[in-house]
């Protein structure tokens, strides 16, 4: 049919100039005029306008035809191929050969199409199409009858020149190779039948969208569900399971409005067949083999989809109304909380089937749409750790509204990330709770689309439009979409069309934007009103039945809500069984050294440096990996890259698996990294870190460039990173300064999810960071933002001792900003060598990689006591490096202590040995967050004589000066060093832009701070 797919257009086009002749015309039947102010759930499909009546189209025979079926230039091309047919069958495409032999053949033994013409069934073959295509337009799909659609041209009879003459006469469908109606042995059939079986299967109270997707055995597999002979009932025991799935749903908010009427709760009147739909998607989705599920949503409706879908104790759930702060069985943690309609949990749930399927709906904030990569990529990790490859165990569902859905940008990054190798899930469920308005806002003035889900079609997802008021037609359209997802692993989206009882919360009055919606919906009967009508009219469910089912329903939400008032939750559901035997903040954790054996580094090393003897790489890459191998064998010089290569081994090493992804990470962005070589021959890639242990899982450690998104990207790896906290998640951005796009996942998730939700992330985010003269787009990853996020009081010098230091567990995240490849090599490890995750936020450097004293040796990584780094309690990460001057413990004549971090510190160094300050000492803060008090009131003691100062390159009001100036005043204090005066400044003035984009501007800048900051008079003031 390919042909006919690509005919189409034009012969609708040639149809439309020629059968165009008065008098004859079928009656079309379209929807009455609206009332003022009636508003459509679609934004640009306008009613027609008022117009003078149309010429009325009729047949045309054969003859008169002045356009062709297929290109509309030739008026004898169908005789000339039906002719060529005849003499040689051979002659013409074996679709048409197909078609004329069965044409032949039925006009001979059926006397009723001997008059039929070829151009005849060739319309009716085009009008089945376009109601493939269009029968959607005509569905009943909008609940409170007030969508004003016009139905398109292309279901109009008098179109392909029929009239009502023509619906008892016998037709020539042909016997194709597609699905659905054209698959049945039934190539004879009336118009009336034809249309009959059109209008049932595409406009009722579904809409299908599915011809958008290029692939015939996918559109076959819908045609088959879709076209079916009779509309599919449900049997008694299935009714009835639907109807008390229902009722539940109702009963659920109801019992919520009478119990707490003034307190937000985005209660889901008007679209509670979202829960039968979603309860028989699970269980068809168990019986087809998933065993997990990952639930994303918005606030409207989570309590009830809390408690009835992913059952979440009632009894809970109705304590949180009365806001009682939880107590932990191990302590007082319970963070700062979150409003009960942004909150997650987890439970086995038993199904219809009799399988359990276990359910996780993450927490979320009010950021609409933020937590999709979220559950996208939670869903990939669940995968991963369950050696589900064929990714049909574990399953991600998205709830969205109608708005957000359209709107927000984040959708789109999302979906994208769903065919991407290293990213896809076999496909997300998408169920979109479809309210007709947004907030206030009206389609027309929320999106540009025909429907809220058309951005769907850029992935060729079917769409499953449906009537919310029709529990059955949701049903169906649920469990079809986890038939799908199962069936071709890709994405789907179901459309439920509904209404918002109260609008946007139970205290919102929505008459003040839609007064006209809301006097409809004010007189329109329920969705369980309307199913129990028709249960009982039917004789399928009688009264006292249902009422028997309401009454049982109410009695358990009473005894619920009594048993509520005493409840206290014991347990904490944050942790899984990976996550047994981690502390909460309120437990001290023991710190672990993170150095390594020396044989191990050698062995890792070698197998990180090594290329197939038959692989042909870049002369470039070839060289870059012969001076790696030098620096393993002789231990010296270890640069960046090779430090971040041992980490990652090491850690492989040890069982842990580790991901790394971002733009283009395989190589890196400043070609440092070649995590990824590939063969200039061949184009055959190789990566070095899939080799370091024998039969190494190919996952054990990814690295993968990413699309050209930082916010779903940074979401999708945040949600991997939570699933199990044996594991290294990075997320590199190419330029720190691009982060920001992901400001959301920051602010909402990174920087507050444990402290809200109390669940905790190991999530490294590598951020390149450093003033070379790029610009003011290529210089800053916005330090200032994320020191300004921490929670850590600049006032209070915590708890110290090592033995009782629990400052890192208190706080919210770590910053660092790392100036040596040991050091960061340290830091990467010490993420997962101890039992509590947290963030962790690294400045990483952009010139230092490739820097002549950014190096380390091998002795630096190892455990070997006596070695550099060694200390005396063992090789770890250094929150605070001393000056390299090997200053005794306390050193009178230094007169100036200058503080910085970063890439700074190289500067400075170089012109103090030019200028022989050497009575300056440097220290590095590689810490910032939380501070190292400790540390500096070591080197504060160490110089008690020396004037303080903190360099930096960023301006004044950017980097980490305010963050360090009242936390070092507060370790200066301590020791009667002085106040918030005393810390002189050296670095760039107070700017709107992070940087200039002048390299002169740049370079005399920064030669002033490093003077500033090393200059023989005292610094005269604070600024």
């Amino acid at each position: 049919m390919a042909w006919f797919r690509a005919a189409s257009s034009a012969a609708r086009a040639a149809l439309r100039r020629n059968l165009s002749h008065p008098p004859h015309r079928t009656t079309r039947v379209l929807p009455a005029p609206p009332p003022p102010g009636a508003r459509s759930f679609h934004s640009t499909v306008l009613c027609r306008k008022a117009q003078a009546p149309t010429a009325v189209p009729r047949p045309v025979p054969l003859s008169r035809l002045t356009d062709s079926f297929l290109n509309g230039t030739s008026s004898v091309y169908l005789e000339e191929l039906q002719r060529a047919w005849e003499a040689d069958p051979n002659s013409v495409d074996e679709s048409w050969d197909n078609f004329f032999r069965n044409f032949v053949g039925q006009a001979a033994t059926s006397p009723g199409i001997s008059g039929q013409t070829i151009q005849e069934s060739m319309r009716l073959l085009l009008l089945v199409r376009s109601y493939q295509v269009n029968g959607h337009m005509k569905a009943k799909l909008d609940p409170l009858g007030m969508d004003q659609r016009e139905i398109p041209d292309d279901l109009d009879l008098a179109l392909y020149g029929f009239t009502e003459a023509d619906l008892d006469r016998e037709f020539f469908l042909g016997v194709w190779r597609m699905a659905g109606f054209l698959s049945e042995n039934r190539p004879v059939q009336t118009l009336r039948e034809i249309l009959n079986r059109l209008e049932q299967a595409y406009c009722g109270t579904i809409g299908y969208e599915y011809m958008h997707i290029p692939d015939r055995e996918k559109c076959n597999w819908l045609r088959d569900r879709i076209e079916t002979m009779k509309p599919r009932e449900y049997s008694l025991e299935r009714t009835e399971v639907i109807l008390d799935r229902l009722i539940w749903s109702s009963q659920f908010e109801n019992f919520l409005a009478k119990k707490w009427p003034a307190q937000k709760r985005f209660g889901l009147e008007g679209a509670e067949t979202l829960i039968p739909g979603m309860k028989e998607m699970f269980d068809r989705s168990a019986d087809l083999g998933v065993e997990n599920i990952v639930i994303g949503m918005p606030h409207r409706g989570r309590l009830n989809v809390l408690g009835n879908v992913v059952r979440k104790p009632l009894r809970q759930i109705f304590s949180e109304f009365d806001k009682k702060k939880h107590r932990d069985e191990d302590g007082l943690y319970t963070g700062t909380g979150d409003v009960k309609y942004h909150l997650g949990t987890s439970y086995d749930r038993p199904t219809r089937g009799g399988k359990r399927i276990h359910l996780s709906l993450v927490a979320n904030p009010s950021h609409l749409e933020a937590v999709d990569p979220v559950v996208v990529g939670k869903t990939r990790a669940k995968q991963y750790y369950s050696s589900d490859q064929d990714r049909t165990k574990n399953m991600g569902v998205l709830i969205h509204g109608d708005g957000s859905f359209a709107g927000q940008g984040v959708v789109y990054e999302t979906l994208h990330l769903s065919g991407l190798p290293n990213y896809t899930t076999g496909g997300t469920i998408h169920i979109v709770v479809n309210n007709q308005v947004a907030f206030t806002t009206d389609p027309t003035a929320g999106r540009s689309s025909q429907y809220c889900t058309d951005v769907a079609k850029a992935l060729s997802a079917p769409i499953f439009h449906v009537n919310g008021d029709d529990v059955e037609a949701v049903v169906r359209a649920c469990e079809l979409a986890g038939e799908w997802r199962q069936t071709f692993h890709t994405d789907v989206v179901v459309d439920i069309v509904c209404y918002r009882r109260h609008g946007h919360n139970e205290g919102d009055e929505p008459s003040y934007t839609q007064p006209k919606m809301y006097q409809v919906i004010r007189n329109h009967p329920s969705a369980l009103e309307i199913y129990q009508k028709k249960l009982v009219e039917s004789g399928t469910v009688p009264r006292g039945e249902i009422d028997k089912i309401n009454n049982k329903v109410e009695t358990i939400l009473n005894e619920e809500f009594n048993h509520s008032k005493d409840y206290t939750p014991i347990k904490r559901d944050w942790l899984s069984a990976y996550w047994t035997g981690f502390k909460s903040p309120e437990q001290i954790s023991r710190i672990r050294n993170t150095g390594v054996k020396p044989e191990i580094l050698k062995r890792v090393g070698e197998a990180i440096t090594s290329i197939p003897e038959n692989f042909k790489p870049h002369k470039g890459v070839k060289r870059v990996f012969d001076q790696r191998a030098q620096m393993i064998q002789t231990g010296e010089g270890i640069d960046w890259a090779v430090a971040e290569a041992l980490a990652f081994a090491t850690l492989i090493v040890e069982g842990n698996h580790v991901r790394l992804s971002g733009q283009d990470v395989e190589r890196g962005t400043f070609s440092h990294r070649h995590a990824v070589i590939h063969d200039q021959e061949t184009g055959e890639k190789y990566c070095p870190l899939d080799h370091v242990t024998m039969n190494q899982n190919e996952e054990m450690f990814t690295v993968s460039n990413s699309s050209l998104s930082e916010f779903a990207v940074l979401g999708f790896e945040l949600g991997y990173s939570m699933e199990n906290p044996n594991s290294l998640v990075l997320w590199e951005a190419q330029f720190g300064d691009f982060a920001n796009g992901s400001q959301v996942i920051f602010d909402q998730f990174v920087s507050s999810g444990e402290s809200k939700w109390l669940r905790q992330s190991g999530l490294v985010v590598l951020l390149p960071h450093g003033y070379d003269g790029q610009g003011p787009e290529h210089s800053s990853a916005r330090l200032e933002r994320f020191l300004q996020m921490s929670d850590d009081n600049p006032f209070v010098i915590p708890e110290m001792e090592p033995t009782l230091r629990k400052q890192i567990q208190e706080c919210n995240w770590q910053i660092v900003n790392v100036t040596t490849p040991a050091n960061y090599f340290h830091v990467l490890r010490r993420q997962l060598h101890r039992d509590f995750r947290k963030p962790l936020i690294v400045m990483s450097p952009k010139s230092l990689l490739r820097h002549k004293d950014c190096k380390s040796n091998l002795s630096e990584f190892d455990d070997v006591a006596g070695h550099p780094g060694f200390d005396k309690q063992g090789t770890r990460f250094k929150r605070l490096i001393k000056d390299q001057n090997d200053h005794k413990d306390v050193e009178e004549g230094i007169s100036r202590l200058v503080l910085c971090s970063g890439k700074v510190y190289y500067e400075l160094d170089e012109e103090r040995k030019k200028k022989e300050r050497m009575d300056v000492a440097i220290c590095r803060v590689e810490q910032l967050c939380p501070f190292p008090y400790d540390l500096m009131q070591r080197e504060l003691k160490r110089y008690p004589n020396a004037e303080i100062v903190w360099c930096q390159e960023e301006p004044m009001n950017m980097g980490s000066y305010h963050y360090i100036a009242p936390r070092l005043s507060t370790a200066m204090k301590s020791l009667g060093r002085g106040t918030m005066e005393d810390i002189k400044y050296a670095g760039r003035a107070p700017s709107a832009s992070t940087a200039t984009g002048f390299l002169s501007v740049h370079e005399k800048e920064q030669r002033e701070l490093v003077e500033k900051a090393l200059q023989a008079d005292p610094i005269s003031s604070p600024v």
